[in-house]
């Protein structure tokens, strides 16, 4: 009967044919049970060699990590890196012969045969996903289905890909069993050799595997064998796939050919029992044979032998040179004499180690694990091993606890995504992100929100990266169907989502860093998740259970774990005392474009309330594709860029770092708040605080060093004890080395940074690294007073003419105000042109994503209703004040509205004072309409010329940072070019900022430019400087399509609005980053500067003592 449905897929289905790729309940046909990836290993040495040769893999290994097109070939050569030194395993992965067809039914007449003629075929990489080479096209969407929902039915056209390709079964197999094993293919396929059906899966992440071999011609024969794949873009299994990423179809993983002996190592299951207090561990092996083919399948241990052995991986390394591997044995592991567990039919071998080194995120000791398979004559017909790693994962009262210790989640979300080959996966790439995550203090990643690469796991697992692996089960489209349930509530679909649940643990099961399993993301609530919670629970207890849907507080999930839930709200159920698990977030801080504000906020309140543990930041990586532009070049393209509809256009762009890698700003803020070294100043105390649970800081380095008003006063070498995990030790500042630098300061300001680095390399970084840094704010030396200009006894020159003033000192500079307008028209010094546009009131910025999230409620769309957005500023009135001889006063009223007959919505007055010293303080009262929505910045922009290109501040940096996202951000004098200024979110908007500046420079290469800084009792100001002017950065769509203006747009704001993050979908900048709609005072102070001016003198004259 199946194979006669399997015959049906390749021949045009009549009006009564049974289309199997939207049968629900016909999810595989010969495919072998799940299991552990197996390894076919020829001797237990050679089993221990390819594990010590694959765990040499360090932060080396990420700089050779390509995101272009040799990515294609990088993956190809990654497929065969993978199988070397397995003499019983041969990578398929090459070029194979490739068709498109639009449909199903539109396939090849009998492709798959051998005799089929391919020559006119073009050829694909397999793995990789089709759409990347230039057949059909790449797909967008979130939420949506890409095509109108009818389950289990999918469209009629339907892009199916025929693939052949030709291979030999090596000499050396002979006599023994063929498997074909497909680690991903997407969405559903089927698959032939030579003519015949072997086998038919869906689900995208998990592997499927069919035995060939009666299929195969035998071992030596001078005829190829041909596989012939047929895989459809859409099927059944695609409504349990809806996740928020690229609909993208292929074979996107590697394909093996296994061979194993007539008897073999079928599957294990790894598992440790610790001592309370960690001493030794007693060893569980489960061991599955497979002994099918044997003629008495009862009598299996009178032909064999079943046993198993444990060996210290982390021995291999102690020394250069060559090991000798086999001397790392640690422990044996025995047949127990009763045979088996309950409800388990296979064998159980154990075992004990003493003293067991246990693995965590901080120390991630391994072991590896070989069970092996003989004769009765002590003969090796079969070995597999894996790593593995002795830890507990348990709960406590509001507590997820490993090895007994309540870990902080400091996590980010994953998805697999290269910006050139799309799903498929290259070792380099994967060590980047974890070399970037381990660098930036993350030790935790959800696998969003599938199963990934086998590999990504091993990396874990040697890295060190607490893991929840999630199935991949998603049906988020169905929360807006009004006439569908959800694949959970009914019977129909359970068999599917518990077979990619048991496909997923079965697979995964050995993997140390695994400490949760997932059933999936945002697919409801119902009978089904219960069965699947019920199936994961009874087969492994050794770990925790999540899943957020259903209000993720469901019987079905060991942890509480919101998305995007509130600050108050996370706290809110830590505090009650009814719910005795913790809260992780599954997802939190939404980091799309410029975001990330507010995720201070979330600190706070899990560093200080019990039975909060952390959570997992969405997401990791932009989810860009390489496009080719109108101009040749390539560009990061998202949904709707290659002409896909339905699409969510740049809902991808949510990661912490660009599709290559390159990290954003905000991933500076999350290495600060994720850091395990803690310092704080208060009550005279230095409180430095050791935030590991298993780390001392024995192999750290700690330094110092203090800044007074920017300047470096002093630094030097902190010396320590030894700091215990989870503790602290205080100090009190005064009587540390800095406190006598601080005595003889007579600064305004003095800052003391305290730095922690890592004194040796590891595996993901070399010694030197900074894990930890904080600054902190000393006490004043003296009361800070308002800041005031000396009046200069030199005097100025004012000429008049019609609505013109010029207002000049000598030669030295002059300044043409236009009376008329209310602007400066031109600023010069010596010669030298520095402004020629403004200075204007500033309140509009360039929304970003956050700001355009939340429909009729988004800041964007309350600030056009209010005719924000198209602010014009009519000069009512400008008077000249005040003239003397060393000074003069000229006031300016605006009024900005929509144009000069609408209503007005604020009102301001400039008063300019320019002094014969050069100096120009510009006095600004905002009086904006009650009624208006939140500003999103009160403050004064000018342009200066495009030469005025080398920017110096001292403030906050050097990265850019925002009033809700700035923690990381240390005051200080830092330079940088305006072009380096610039931050290239993939779509533009609100970018560059620089928080509480003091002053800032703009100067031209020799060294001319205009001088800023706060004024009088204003606090300190928002910077940002640009080639690109805020109406520039609104318009484009992506940043290659910017244009640069004539001249560089600088920005100086009293009040600057936050950047939100809580998510990008409702307005959630917290209301103290809010610019309510109220009257503002504020002052600004320029002078123009020359090759001999100091910047900081200049700061320094005007501060009184």
């Amino acid at each position: 009967m199946a194979s006669n449905l399997i015959g049906q897929i390749v021949f045009p289905p009549d009006a009564h044919g049974h289309r199997v790729w939207e049968d629900p309940s016909f999810i595989k046909w010969r495919k072998r049970d799940s299991h552990v990836t197996l390894h076919c290993h020829d001797s237990v040495e050679g089993s221990l060699r390819y594990w010590y040769d694959r765990s040499k893999v360090d932060f080396l290994v990420s700089k050779s990590a390509t995101w272009n097109d040799d990515a294609v070939i990088g993956a190809l050569d990654c497929a065969a890196f993978w199988v070397k030194g397995l003499p019983f395993v041969k990578s398929l992965s090459g070029y194979w012969k490739f068709f498109m067809a639009a449909s199903p039914t539109s396939v090849p007449l009998r492709f798959y045969e051998s005799e089929f003629q391919d020559s006119e075929w073009k050829t694909l990489p397999v793995p990789s996903n089709w759409q990347l080479h230039g057949f059909d096209r790449p797909i967008y969407t979130n939420i949506d289905y890409p095509f109108p929902m009818d389950p289990p039915f999918v469209p009629t056209e339907n892009p199916t890909g025929c693939y052949r390709i030709e291979f030999h079964i090596p000499k050396e197999w002979e006599g023994r069993r063929i498997l074909l094993h497909f680690e991903g293919v997407d969405s559903a396929f089927c698959a032939w050799v030579n003519g015949s059906p072997v086998g038919y899966s869906q689900d995208s992440r998990i592997p499927a595997e069919f035995e060939i071999t009666d299929f195969c011609h035998p071992c030596g024969s001078d005829l190829n064998n041909v596989l012939a794949v047929q895989v459809f873009r859409w099927s059944d299994g695609t409504y349990l796939e809806d996740q928020d990423h690229w609909w993208l179809s292929g074979i996107h993983r590697d394909v093996l050919l296994l061979a194993k002996p007539k008897v073999f190592i079928a599957d294990y299951f790894f598992k440790s029992n610790l001592a309370e207090d960690f001493s030794y561990a007693e060893i569980l092996v489960e061991v599955k044979l497979d002994n099918s083919q044997e003629a008495s399948k009862e009598s299996v241990l009178t032909n064999y032998i079943i046993e198993g052995a444990l060996y210290d991986s982390g021995n291999w390394f102690a020394s250069d040179g060559c090991p000798d591997l086999l001397s790392s044995h640690v422990a044996d592991v025995k047949l127990q004499p009763s045979g088996a567990t309950l409800g388990f039919r296979g064998f159980v071998l154990v075992g004990k180690i003493q003293s067991p080194k246990l693995w965590s995120a901080e120390q991630p000791h391994l072991y590896t694990l070989v069970v092996i398979l003989k004769d009765q004559s002590g003969r090796l017909v079969d070995c597999e091993s894996c790593p593995v790693g002795f830890r507990k994962v348990s709960k406590a009262h509001k507590q997820l606890l490993v090895n007994g210790q309540a870990i902080i989640i400091r996590g980010a979300n994953r998805h697999e995504h290269h910006p050139r080959v799309g799903k498929t996966n290259i070792e380099s790439c994967m060590v980047k992100d974890l070399v970037l995550m381990k660098q930036n203090n993350i030790n935790a990643v959800r696998n969003s929100h599938y199963p990934q690469h086998p590999r990504w796991y091993e990396l874990c697992d040697l890295f060190g990266m607490y893991m929840i692996d999630e199935a991949n089960i998603e049906t988020h489209g169905f929360d807006y169907s009004q006439h569908l349930k959800h694949p959970t509530l009914e019977p129909s679909w359970a068999t599917a989502m518990l077979d990619r649940v048991i496909g997923m643990v079965e697979r995964d099961k050995n993997h140390a860093c695994i400490i949760s399993w997932s059933l999936g993301n945002e697919s409801g609530y119902g009978p089904n998740h219960s069965a699947l919670a019920g199936w994961i629970r009874g087969r492994d207890s050794t770990r925790l259970l999540h899943y957020e849907g259903g209000g993720s507080r469901t019987s079905s999930t060991d942890i509480v774990c919101p998305m995007y839930m509130r600050v108050w709200d996370i706290v809110k159920i830590a505090n009650d005392p009814t719910e005795t698990r913790p809260l992780i977030l599954c997802e939190y801080s939404h980091a799309m474009g410029n975001s990330n504000g507010n995720i201070h906020s979330y600190w706070e309140a899990i560093d200080s309330t019990f039975g909060l543990q952390g959570g997992f930041i969405w997401d990791w990586v932009d989810q860009g594709l390489l496009k080719d532009g109108v101009d040749g070049r390539k560009h990061w393209a998202y949904g709707g860029d290659f002409g896909d509809v339905p699409n969510d256009l740049n809902f991808c762009l949510n990661g912490l770092t660009w599709p290559d890698r390159t990290p954003h700003p905000a991933l500076h803020e999350v290495k600060y708040l994720y850091q395990p070294i803690k310092v704080t100043l208060g009550e005279g105390k230095l409180e430095i605080t050791n935030a590991h649970f298993f780390e001392t800081t024995q192999g750290l380095e700690f330094s110092w060093s203090a800044h007074a008003d920017g300047c470096n006063l002093g630094s030097g070498i902190l010396i320590l004890a030894p700091i215990k995990p989870q503790s602290s030790y205080s100090i009190d500042w005064q009587s540390g080395p800095w406190y006598s630098l601080w005595c003889s300061s007579v600064a305004e300001e003095i800052f003391l940074t305290i730095n922690a680095k890592l004194l040796n390399s590891t595996r993901w970084v070399e010694a030197g690294h900074i894990i930890s840094s904080t600054q902190v704010h000393l006490p004043a030396r003296r009361e800070t007073t308002t800041h005031a200009i000396n009046i200069s006894s030199a005097a100025l020159h004012t000429a008049t003419q019609g609505h013109i003033i010029k207002v000049s000192h000598q030669d030295v500079w002059d300044i043409t105000f236009n009376i008329k307008t209310g602007t400066v028209e031109s600023w010069k010094v010596e010669g030298v042109h520095l402004m020629s546009k403004g200075i204007l009131p500033s309140f509009w910025r360039a929304p970003t994503d956050n700001d355009n999230g939340g429909g009729p409620l988004s800041y964007l769309s309350r600030w056009k209703a209010a005719e924000f957005d198209s602010l014009h500023f009519i000069t009512e009135s400008c008077t000249i004040q005040n003239a003397t001889n060393n000074l003069v006063k000229i006031l300016v009223v605006f009024h900005g509205s929509k144009h000069s007959q609408s209503k007005i919505l604020i009102k301001i007055n400039m008063v300019y004072t320019i002094y014969a010293s050069g100096d120009v303080t510009v006095e600004c009262d905002v009086e904006p309409n009650s009624d208006l929505p939140p500003l999103p910045r009160v403050g004064i922009e000018f342009n200066v010329e495009k030469a005025l290109d080398q920017v110096r501040w001292y403030g906050r940096g050097p990265f850019e940072c925002y009033p809700d996202r700035k923690a990381a951000a240390h005051v200080g004098v830092y330079e940088q070019s305006v072009g380096n200024l610039h931050v290239p979110y993939i779509v533009p908007g609100e970018c560059s900022g620089r928080t509480d500046v003091r002053w800032v420079t703009f100067r031209n290469k020799d060294g001319f430019g205009i001088y800023a800084s706060r004024y009088g009792s204003s606090p300190p100001m928002q910077m940002s400087a640009s080639y690109y002017s805020t109406s520039e950065l609104e318009r484009a769509t992506h940043d290659e399509e910017l244009v640069e203006g004539d001249n560089i747009e600088v920005h100086l704001d009293h009040k600057h609005m936050g950047l939100g993050g809580d998510d990008s979908w409702t307005p959630c900048v917290h209301q103290q980053y809010l610019v309510p709609a109220i009257p503002y005072s504020f002052s600004v102070r320029l002078c123009p500067v020359t090759p001999a001016t100091s910047d900081h003198e200049i700061y320094k004259s005007q501060q009184n003592f």
